[in-house]
């Protein structure tokens, strides 16, 4: 397998990070223990959740501005 690195993952939106994810998750599950495909699909897997964990969703920031400035 080959490694996502986060500069790649960051031009990926929410859906296409988690195929990517799955498909990481797939090849760890195939791969043999001591392989660079093994450490490549960790790795991976790692890069791929700080990603999505990186990515602020915005709704929620609004409704917590909106209920800050106008409750008082």
């Amino acid at each position: 397998m080959k490694l996502l690195t986060r500069f790649e993952l960051a031009a990926k939106n929410k859906t296409e990070l988690h195929v990517l994810l799955r498909q990481s998750f797939n090849e760890l599950a195939k791969s043999n223990p001591d392989t660079h495909q093994r450490r490549n699909a960790l790795a991976s897997i790692e890069n791929i959740q700080q990603e999505i964990g990186s990515r602020v969703p915005v709704k929620p920031q609004a409704r917590i501005l909106k209920r800050y400035f106008y409750s008082t």
